[in-house]
């Protein structure tokens, strides 16, 4: 991020978006960021929102080449941004590590650019790290998950990790925030693997 990447970040909500920028930077005081993309944004701030422990979340964009990009020219694929939900969590509640399983698994991380039907650039599988500590768990518990999908006849896992260092978040239109919560038998397509993260030892 282009601020300090696990404190609050204004600049990463400069697309003000009203009470989901106001709750989201008040949850950073108390709280740590995390940034995933498994494909379309709805369904995955559900999954996230429900774990205990989760302050806040919100929806937006991340990883592109533009400013201030909207969720149609996000559809293009010309601007580069991928579909983002920002956790923000308290580790003294709930683990990265827990929220990396969760990641792993909501999704299909070995499919390119596409999350079921829904296909594109903007839909691909990554992770935007906020301190040396989340990158290292995120590659950990890559491999870990990769060889197991390999024991059951998968794919590698092509998901982008890398550090949030100098990119903005950009916060998503107001109407894409709690979509699922606001439209509870909404769209909310996640192509899983069916597999499930193996019970191992690993440094939370």
């Amino acid at each position: 991020m282009s601020t300090q990447p696990t404190n609050s970040a204004p600049e990463a909500h400069v697309n003000s978006q009203g009470d989901s920028q106001v709750a989201s930077q008040e949850a950073a005081q108390v709280g740590e960021r995390a940034y995933f993309a498994t494909g379309c944004f709805w369904g995955a701030e559900r999954r996230f929102w429900n774990l205990d422990g989760v302050i806040a979340t919100s929806v937006g964009y991340m990883g592109g080449r533009t400013s201030h990009p909207n969720y149609k020219e996000v559809c293009t694929g010309r601007t580069g941004h991928a579909e983002i939900v920002e956790v923000v969590f308290d580790p003294s509640h709930i683990s990265y590590h827990r929220l990396l399983e969760e990641f792993w698994t909501m999704h299909d991380p070995t499919s390119l650019n596409a999350q079921g039907g829904d296909i594109g650039t903007q839909y691909r599988s990554a992770i935007y790290t906020t301190s040396e500590q989340q990158y290292a768990l995120a590659l950990q518990t890559r491999d870990i998950y990769n060889a197991e999908l390999k024991k059951n006849g998968m794919n590698d896992i092509c998901t982008e990790i890398k550090s949030s260092e100098g990119m903005t978040y950009w916060l998503a239109e107001e109407y894409h925030q709690k979509y699922l919560a606001k439209n509870p038998n909404g769209y909310d397509c996640h192509s899983s693997t069916g597999i499930a993260y193996p019970a191992v030892s690993a440094t939370r």
